[in-house]
Order: structure tokens, then C-alpha cells, then sequence
């Protein structure tokens, strides 16, 4: 499998090409600093986002809060940790930094708030 990734490290934005197959790469070409290589390795193997979103609140002045995860989350399982933040059912207030799901859908990464509501 042949994959080109834009990196996304510094503003250079330099186009690497990788090959491999299941987890192993052969071939690793384009990067322009040791940073790019290794951001393209991880994002050819196992690719992760910070992933950012809304949650509602009940009684509270704004209906929303805005949360994401503490830490990247495998790229694969969004959608699944999106329908858990989607389940959550808060009530104001809830504050800057609190753990809203603890380990959301067994990744090991805490869904928290960014916002404040009150």
C-alpha cells in the first residue's frame, strides 16, 4: 500500500510518500526534518486526532458546552467516541477541565470541557 501524507508538523507542509503493508513500512520518502518522518510513520500505522465537539447541557443560560479529548484519539473510533458525547446528558454548571466520559469507548483518553457553563 502506497500513501501520501501532508505534514502537518511545521508550515513546510512537505509531501511524503510511504510504503507498506500491515504496519510495516518499506519505504519512506519527501520529509524534510527527522519531525515529518516520524508524523508520517505514526499517521501511516496508526493515526490519531484531538477530537473536538459540543455537548448539551439542561438549566443552564447556554444549551451547549464545548468539549474534546485529552489527548489524540485513534482516527478509526471518532465516529464511536462522537455517539458517546452525543449520549451525554449534563446539568449546569459544569467547568473548565472537568471529565465529562472517562475513557470514552476504551481508548484510555477522557472526554473533558473546554467551556464553562453555569
Amino acid at each position: 500500500m502506497t500513501k501520501e501524507i501532508i505534514c502537518t508538523v511545521c508550515p513546510t507542509g512537505c509531501t511524503i510518500h510511504v510504503e507498506g503493508e500491515n504496519g510495516t513500512i518499506t519505504k519512506i520518502e519527501g520529509f524534510s526534518c527527522p519531525r515529518g518522518k516520524l508524523y508520517a510513520e505514526n499517521e501511516f500505522i496508526s493515526p490519531v486526532r484531538i477530537l473536538t465537539s459540543t455537548a448539551k447541557v439542561k438549566n443552564a443560560k447556554s444549551l451547549l458546552v464545548a468539549v474534546r479529548s485529552r489527548t489524540p484519539v485513534p482516527k478509526d473510533k471518532l465516529f464511536d467516541c462522537m455517539d458517546e458525547i452525543r449520549k451525554l446528558d449534563l446539568t449546569a454548571p459544569v467547568k473548565r477541565g472537568d471529565v465529562l466520559i472517562k475513557d470514552v469507548c476504551g481508548t484510555g483518553v477522557d472526554i473533558i470541557a473546554t467551556g464553562e457553563v453555569l
